[in-house]
């Protein structure tokens, strides 16, 4: 059974990328449980209204198209959620997509650059967009949504495999260079959830993955929630650089 005790977000201001379902979706009702006034960042305009009307947060929620590969596009969206919250405190890279289930060998070109743009590149652009503002206020906390194949590598989905093992790289040299601020950077390593990102899987693919898991199970999206708001809140301000591991006992470093 998930906790349900709720960390204080009283005045904090957090984008969630891709919260307009899955685990954003969870992370934003949490964020929100909390006190905090969130900004929704995602591509899908659809699913965000649809999440704006289940959350029912009224003005304490903004959403905003937002194509986290283009530079542009997510500088407009940190300004837009400063001009509306006053300022960005917390940070959810979560946003991310699969790509094609296909080996090295056959991978196609533009798929791979998709995949890489957007799972990684596009974590980069949000980053350096509200870091700048962390630093002058010395707080700031930074959760990236990585994958246990980023640790481990999953068979044709090198794509995706070394995007998420690049979110960690990147986790890591950022908590380091910005250890002397009341910021912390993290990254969550999940294994597979019951969220749309699977319809982008064979079943092969997902069995693959499902069969590596010692629980036996998906991780529920509120779970991740869990663990990420604690990761986002005001207790966690010793950790930064590290990999919270969520793979139900895949891996064990």
């Amino acid at each position: 059974m998930v906790n349900e005790a709720r960390h204080d977000f009283s005045d904090r201001v957090a984008v969630v990328t891709g919260g307009a379902q899955g685990i954003g979706l969870a992370v934003a009702k949490r964020l929100l449980a909390g006190g905090a006034r969130v900004a929704i960042w995602d591509m899908d305009a659809p699913e965000m209204a649809r999440a704006a009307a289940a959350l029912g947060a009224g003005e304490h929620l903004l959403t905003r198209l937002c194509d986290q590969s283009t530079w542009d596009d997510v500088q407009a969206a940190a300004m837009a959620t400063e001009a509306a919250f006053g300022r960005i405190d917390i940070l959810v890279n979560n946003a991310g997509i699969a790509g094609p289930a296909a080996p090295v060998a056959s991978y196609d070109l533009a798929a791979w650059r998709q995949v890489i743009d957007i799972d990684l590149t596009g974590v980069f652009h949000c980053c350096r967009a509200v870091v700048p503002g962390m630093i002058a206020r010395n707080f700031g906390r930074i959760a990236n949504v990585s994958s246990v194949a980023g640790k481990e590598g999953n068979p044709n989905a090198a794509a995706y495999s070394a995007a998420k093992a690049g979110v960690l790289a990147l986790t890591k040299s950022l908590g380091k260079e910005l250890a002397g601020y009341d910021i912390a950077v993290n990254a969550l390593t999940p294994s597979p959830a019951k969220t749309r990102i699977l319809e982008q899987l064979t079943p092969e693919q997902v069995a693959y993955m499902l069969g590596k898991v010692p629980r036996g199970r998906f991780v529920a999206v509120e779970e991740a929630a869990s663990m990420i708001a604690f990761m986002v809140s005001d207790e966690n301000s010793f950790t930064t650089g590290a990999t919270f591991d969520l793979s139900g006992g895949r891996t064990t470093y």
